[in-house]
Parts: C-alpha cells; sequence; structure tokens
C-alpha cells in the first residue's frame, strides 16, 4: 500500500490539528475574570434609599372598584392601593416611602463609600448593604452634582476596600469588567471594553466620561469598573438608552476625577474648581477657515463675562484657544476639564489665535461660581433700521441694553427678511456683536461690513440669543 494514497487524509488530519491549536491559543487569550471578582466583590455594596412624601389621602369613596378583576390583579391592587378615608388633621399627615436602589464601593477600611449623586439624590436615608447581607445606615459626607459624585460614611472596622487604580492610563480596547446590582441583582458581573476616553456628554462639561460596553442598567449606577489588575478605574454613571436598558453604550466617571472630589468632600465638604468666565464653542471646519485656522482645533471664545478671570487676563471674544500649560485643546469639550482640575489662584498659560496670529495669554484662575451665570437678553431695542444684503433689519442697542448685556456696542436684530439669515436661523431679538472677525459697533457699520462681504468664502457672525453667545458661519453665493 503507498503513502500517497494516505494523503488526503493526512492533510484533513493536520488541518482538524492547526485548528484545534487556534482553538487552544484563543480560549487562552481570553481573560479570566474569576480570581477579580472574587477578590473584588466583597468590596462592593448594594445602596438603598427612601424618600419621605405625603400621603395621598385616597378617600375610600375614591378607590377603584376591584370586583370583577381576576384573583392575582385584585390581589395586587389591594396591596399597593393606599388605605383608609380622608386625611384627618387630628391624626396628621401620614407619609409614603419612595425607594430607589443603586451601588457602590468601599474605598477604606473605617467605612467611607463612593456612589453617584443621582443614587442618594434627595434621600431621608440611605441603607448600604454589604457582601454579607448585613446592613448598616450611612451619612452622607457630601455630594457634588456637577460630576454626580457621593461620599458615604458608614461604620465600621477592617471592612473590605477595592484596590484604586489610575484611569489615566486606560487604552482604548482594554478589557474592563463592572459589579454593581442592576434591578437589584446584588453583585452581578458584565464585561467589555473601553470604548473611547474623554467623552462630554451635554450638561456634564467637567468630566471627561470613559465609554465601554460593559452592560449598565438601572441599579449599577455608582458601582465601580474596574481593569484587569483588579483595579478601579471608574465610577459607572450613565448609559445612552432609547428603550431604557442596555443599548452598548456605557459612561463611567474616572476614577481620578471622583478621587478629587471625595477627597474635597472629606476635608472641606464641598468643591472648589477653576473657572475662567468664558462661553467657548466647538470649531468645526467653517469656523476654522473663517479664522485663518489650518484645520479645526481649539475652543473658540464667544463669551467672555465682565469682572471674570478670562477679562482681567485680556481674553477676547474670538479667541481660539489652542492649549493650556501645554496641554492641546482638540475639541472644546477638552478646557473646562483642564480648567476645573485647577484651584482657584493658580495661573493658567492659554496659547491663542486672535486675528490670525499666536500669542499667550495668561489668566490667573478663579473659583468656579455656586451657580451659573446666564445674562439677561434685556429689553427690545427702539427702532432703527438698517437693511443689507444678509436680508434682516437691525436697530442700535440702548443704553440700557448694552449694560444688562454687559456689551460695548452691536445691534440688534428687529426683522428677519427672505435670504441668508433666514437660511442659518436667525431670529427677531438675537444681538449680533462680531461680523466676519470684526466687533460691531453700530448699525451703520453693521450695513458696510455687510456690503463688503466675500462671496463663497467662510463667514463668521458672533450672535447673542437669550443672554448666551455662539459663533455661526455663513456663505454667500454668487
Amino acid at each position: 500500500m503507498s503513502i500517497p494514497r494516505f494523503k488526503p487524509f493526512l492533510s484533513l488530519f493536520a488541518a482538524v490539528l492547526m485548528l484545534g491549536q487556534i482553538a487552544s491559543v484563543q480560549a487562552e487569550a481570553l481573560p479570566d475574570f474569576t480570581t477579580l471578582v472574587e477578590q473584588a466583590s466583597p468590596a462592593v455594596v448594594n445602596i438603598s434609599t427612601t424618600q419621605k412624601l405625603p400621603d395621598r389621602g385616597v378617600a375610600a369613596s375614591q378607590m377603584p372598584d376591584l370586583e370583577g378583576l381576576p384573583p392575582m390583579f385584585r390581589e395586587f391592587f389591594e396591596r399597593n392601593m393606599p388605605r383608609g378615608g380622608p386625611r384627618s388633621p387630628q391624626r396628621g399627615d401620614r407619609q409614603r416611602e419612595a425607594q430607589s436602589l443603586g451601588s457602590g464601593f468601599i474605598v477604606s477600611a473605617d467605612g467611607y463609600v463612593l456612589t453617584n449623586n443621582h443614587v442618594i439624590a434627595d434621600a431621608d436615608e440611605i441603607i448600604v448593604r454589604l457582601s454579607d447581607r448585613s446592613e448598616l445606615k450611612a451619612k452622607l459626607v457630601g455630594t457634588d452634582p456637577r460630576t454626580d459624585v457621593a461620599l458615604l460614611k458608614i461604620d465600621g472596622k477592617n471592612l473590605p476596600t477595592v484596590k484604586l487604580g489610575d484611569s489615566a492610563k486606560l487604552k482604548v480596547g482594554e478589557w474592563v469588567l463592572a459589579i454593581g446590582s442592576p434591578f437589584g441583582f446584588d453583585h452581578s458581573v458584565t464585561k467589555g471594553i473601553v470604548s473611547a476616553k474623554g467623552r462630554t456628554l451635554p450638561n456634564d462639561a467637567y468630566v471627561p466620561f470613559i465609554q465601554t460596553d460593559v452592560a449598565i442598567n438601572p441599579g449599577n449606577s455608582g458601582g465601580p469598573l474596574f481593569n484587569m489588575n483588579g483595579e478601579v478605574v471608574g465610577i459607572n454613571s450613565q448609559i445612552f438608552t432609547r428603550s431604557g436598558g442596555f443599548m452598548g453604550l456605557s459612561f463611567a466617571i474616572p476614577i481620578d476625577v471622583a478621587l478629587d472630589v471625595s477627597d474635597q468632600l472629606k476635608k472641606d465638604g464641598k468643591v472648589s474648581r477653576g473657572w475662567l468666565g468664558v462661553v467657548i464653542q466647538e470649531v468645526n471646519k467653517d469656523l476654522a477657515e473663517s479664522f485663518g485656522l489650518d484645520k479645526p482645533a481649539g475652543a473658540l471664545v464667544a463669551q467672555v463675562l465682565e469682572d471674570g478671570p478670562a477679562a482681567k487676563g485680556g481674553l477676547q471674544v474670538g479667541d481660539v484657544i489652542l492649549s493650556m500649560n501645554g496641554q492641546p485643546i482638540d475639541m472644546s469639550a477638552d478646557l473646562p476639564h483642564l480648567v476645573g482640575g485647577l484651584k482657584a489662584g493658580a495661573k493658567a498659560s492659554l496659547e491663542v489665535i486672535r486675528e490670525g496670529k499666536r500669542r499667550t495669554v495668561d489668566v490667573t484662575v478663579g473659583a468656579m461660581p455656586d451657580d451659573d451665570q446666564d445674562l439677561d437678553a434685556g429689553a427690545k431695542a427702539q427702532t432703527e433700521r438698517s437693511s443689507n444684503r444678509l436680508g434682516v433689519s437691525v436697530a442700535e442697542l440702548t443704553a440700557e441694553q448694552k449694560k444688562s448685556l454687559e456689551l460695548k456696542g452691536g445691534v440688534v436684530i428687529k426683522e428677519v427678511q427672505d435670504g441668508p439669515a433666514a437660511l442659518i436661523g436667525l431670529q427677531p431679538g438675537d444681538v449680533i456683536t462680531h461680523l466676519n472677525n470684526q466687533a460691531i459697533e453700530s448699525s451703520k457699520q453693521f450695513a458696510d461690513i455687510a456690503k463688503g462681504l466675500p462671496k463663497n468664502r467662510s463667514v463668521s457672525m458672533r450672535v447673542l440669543r437669550q443672554g448666551r453667545a455662539s459663533f455661526i458661519t455663513f456663505k454667500l453665493a454668487e
């Protein structure tokens, strides 16, 4: 019997062997989370809160007729509907309780616990349940709604704690793992990878979120995000969803941000962060072209608040901030993260583009005000019309308007006609302060600048609407 007759069988055997080896290598490459979970789980806690609410005082006559309902549904409504007649002043106001569930983790052996602010917001009582099912009342040390971080304290000694990592060292594509209580199921474990870093979400300008595809659901909030070394690198905080459940987009607060907040809460009971006193916006392709930039980058200063740190340091409307203390500003959202990490009194060296030239502006950072500052749009302007090729009629600002808006010049739109202004969404009442990188002092100057605008090139315009400033761009056709 000749060997060549067995070649097909030998080739098949070799292929099967090779596939087996590949599968074995792939299996070995997949991470094993078992040791991590065993070591980290004892320090992960369930958090429940109770909020006292006024009793509805549902009268007996207002109770729905439960007759005719299936027994299961009738029993459910009888068990959950408020009992008794109308409220009696002699008995006083009764109370209902609203409960919520979340997660947290112990960061010190003497009982400090980190979680989300929204988990414990407005709570009258906070209960922390440990891995051994024991329950302890927690004291609220402090909260920071801007970063959604809260610090709790429970009484205990030699409590299990998590290992704390460095979120700055995280890499996109790295394996991460979450432990929490989704829908109340304690110590549920989910895994995934880091999808992106430095994400900015609406109304969260001071947190450079870690984006992951780890399954996070209601109840996971406040729980830890671990790297493969078993170190906490973030606090699971938010999900993007259209259904109310997990859709592959989860966001965690970097642990270095959370620890800075908790240290300040422990020491001072509140959080202070740096503040420039500017309103900024993203630099898109058209704005970059209008300001003479090679590419879209930086943070465009749309508004400088009077007497704020930026105003005192010489920062101007129309400046494009490219870096701060040597750290590049690629997206406008990078600036609040960097400034917020500084303390009041710190120096910030800003590299800016102004009128097409690079220069350095040194600013002494101030303290973030307790409340956001909004400008009042003021009363309507008197009529002094000025028609122009943009398709708007404008009027001079009154002295009262300039004072209320903290402006030295500008014009207010009285009427929007058919034309470019209507196409870019301008509205009556909008205040125009800059056109084609030039400050507007009067309606005549506005008309003169509008008359000489270039065609088929991006032109910038700074507009205030309800006190909020932003730059917009447009092009005039031939």
